[in-house]
């Protein structure tokens, strides 16, 4: 397969999320560099630093985890790593399975990606975590069927399926995010109703900005004015 992206072309993984979520929220993040914390940021920070404890492959029985497993695609133009990827023992003739050095037979992937809270009305997690299959995909050259998101407030594992439709979205969001970055112009504000838990919410000012400023353009303005 031909590479789309160079190197130098590559953005972030996790910000599919974010353009997932809100056009507007991912330019603010990626274009603009600006960021805040919310209790919700912090405490999804804390439960990530928790996976990624052991540096160590772990091995048991017949399943592998790697943590913080480096990511790749240059079709996609994005990189970042999994939480985790666990690797379960299979059958010699799996064509969608690996060889691990020091390892005997062949191996299938599934990514895990954690979060806090519980699963979300949207598909923001389910797209991140397909991207992450799509670039272990490119880089193992497999197919990955399923996947895992594990959420924290409920203490659950959610079963992801990399459908058709689940591939679109993330090849719709990832093209997106290289043409908005490419212009370097960050989308008009957009209120909507999940705007209130936005950890951007007061650099954005979805009310007062929508269909007029940027983040710095309004705190620049601001900034004059005092």
């Amino acid at each position: 397969m031909m590479n789309s992206y160079s190197d130098e072309d590559l953005l972030m993984l996790s910000g599919i999320q974010h353009i997932a979520f809100c056009e507007r929220q991912w330019a603010l993040i990626h274009i603009e560099q600006q960021w805040t914390e919310n209790v919700l940021t912090i405490e999804g920070h804390h439960l990530h630093e928790r996976t990624d404890d052991s540096s160590e492959d772990e091995t048991r029985g017949n399943t592998i985890t790697w943590r913080a497993h480096s990511l790749i695609s240059y079709r996609l133009g994005l990189y970042g790593r999994a939480d985790i990827v666990e690797l379960f023992h299979t059958a010699d003739d799996d064509p969608d399975s690996i060889k691990i050095n020091e390892k005997n037979g062949r191996w299938k992937l599934v990514p895990v990606e954690y979060k806090r809270g519980k699963p979300k009305p949207d598909e923001c997690d389910e797209v991140q975590l397909c991207a992450q299959a799509i670039c272990l995909e490119e880089m193992y050259n497999i197919n990955l069927k399923e996947g895992f998101i594990y959420y924290g407030a409920t203490r659950h594992r959610h079963n992801v399926d990399f459908n058709k439709r689940l591939r679109e979205q993330v090849e719709a969001h990832s093209k997106r995010m290289h043409e908005i970055f490419y212009n370097g112009t960050t989308p008009l504000a957009d209120y909507r109703s999940h705007c209130r838990s936005c950890s951007l919410a007061d650099i954005c000012l979805p009310k007062a900005t929508g269909n007029r400023l940027s983040g710095t353009e309004y705190l620049n303005l601001n900034l004059i004015d005092t």
